[in-house]
């Protein structure tokens, strides 16, 4: 029955842990176990003592819970808009890769709605109001019933990409891009609408949301096909990562690029907290080692000095490049939220502000790790029971050509040989 609706493998207990017992399968099998027992105890303590588990405060109500959720519909939104460039706009050297990206985006959404489940409070709840008293003036109200219909649409997209139904999952692929970069900017407006917070207040992070979720997906692209190719990649795979690198040379260039216009135009006059918070953020070791110097140096550089060609290097690159994501992700909130405010008091003396420090509980880091742990056990289940390359039957991929204009043969399309 479920065969009908989308073609898979036998499930069967005895093939999904029918696995190749190399060191690193068993390492990465037993992070796996850890992560999503540390999510599970992480989880049971935050039902026994709800909030205040957390290390948040009144002063910086938002922690790492809402860093790690950011991190998830990041790299999903990022997985979906790399996807789109082959079977939405039929760029060839990205076509074959449109089932394992979406696949991607679909369990990287997932595992953020797991994270964010766990900070809302009352997510039940929460799903009744909004259908019955939606706050329309609200980016958070938006942000949430766009992401859930951007989930259904790419969910119907990989369906109709399993069953080789190319115009439907066309304009599901099309509709899951538009309602997904539209929950995306609104994603950014959640931080750009924070007019008590000038550093935050404006229009960059709509745009720079998108921007970044597309360094994002390259990043992720590099490890799923690193992992899946086991760094063994032939002439047809490596041309297409050749690409991949370019194109993730170009953003993280223009990144770059946007980051130092953000701290220019928030230092320059010294206006009042916004300067303060800016150069407190710019100063930062989680900007500066973090943010920077693993999410963006380390990858341009050894893409600006191998002309993109160093795939192997820039696999590695990429898990330098995640992390330093995480820190943005961590530094979007942090910052945004590390400068004192003030009661409005006139009478009453105050001390003098300052800096307001933030630490995650234990159950912070169990849950938003423990997430990392429910994203790759639904990417093993998903190589062992879907069909995530190219089949041997598909013939949206007959005859298909790399950007030189050399026909690919089958089997180094659909990775037949790469489990001998």
């Amino acid at each position: 029955m479920f065969n009908k609706i989308i073609p898979h493998k036998p499930i069967t207990v005895e093939n999904l842990f029918k696995f190749d017992k190399t060191p690193f399968n068993l390492f990465m099998m037993t992070v796996t176990i850890i992560l999503l027992a540390a999510f599970v105890v992480g989880v049971l303590n935050y039902l026994i003592h709800g909030h205040h588990a957390y290390g948040i405060t009144r002063e910086h109500p938002w922690g790492l819970m809402i860093a790690m959720y950011v991190f998830f519909v990041v790299s999903s939104t990022g997985l979906c808009i790399i996807s789109s460039l082959g079977h939405v706009f039929k760029f060839k050297s990205f076509e074959f890769i449109g089932k394992r990206a979406i696949f991607g985006a679909i369990i990287t959404i997932i595992s953020g709605f797991a994270v964010i489940a766990f900070e809302i409070g009352h997510p039940v709840r929460m799903a009744i109001y909004n259908t019955i008293s939606p706050g329309m003036t609200s980016a958070i109200w938006g942000m949430g019933v766009l992401y859930s219909v951007y989930l259904g649409l790419i969910v119907m997209e990989f369906v109709f990409l399993s069953r080789d139904d190319h115009k439907w999952s066309t304009m599901f692929g099309l509709g899951g891009l538009l309602v997904g970069l539209a929950a995306h900017s609104n994603l950014g407006a959640v931080f750009g609408f924070l007019i008590g917070r000038p550093v935050a207040n404006g229009v960059f992070y709509p745009i720079y949301f998108i921007l970044s979720a597309m360094i994002t997906g390259s990043y992720l692209i590099f490890l799923m096909y690193g992992f899946r190719y086991k760094m063994k990649f032939d002439e047809h795979i490596s041309t297409f990562l050749v690409h991949v690198a370019r194109l993730l040379g170009l953003l993280i260039a223009i990144l770059m690029f946007f980051e130092f216009w953000r701290f220019m135009t928030s230092i320059y006059g010294n206006v009042p907290e916004r300067a303060a918070s800016a150069m407190h953020a710019l100063t930062s070791p989680e900007f500066l080692i973090g943010e920077f110097g693993l999410g963006m140096l380390i990858p341009f550089l050894i893409i600006l000095i191998s002309k993109a060609k160093a795939i192997k290097k820039l696999v590695y690159a990429s898990l330098s490049g995640m992390v330093g994501i995480f820190f943005m992700r961590y530094d979007l909130v942090h910052d945004t939220l590390a400068y004192p405010m003030q009661t409005m008091k006139i009478r009453e003396y105050q001390l003098a502000p300052t800096w307001v420090h933030y630490s995650p509980s234990w159950t912070e880091w169990a849950i938003a790790l423990g997430a990392l742990g429910i994203m790759l056990s639904m990417y093993y289940i998903g190589e062992n029971f879907f069909y995530l390359d190219p089949k041997e039957h598909d013939d949206y991929f007959e005859h298909y050509k790399d950007a030189e204009g050399h026909e690919v043969e089958e089997h180094l399309i659909t990775g037949t040989d790469a489990n001998k």
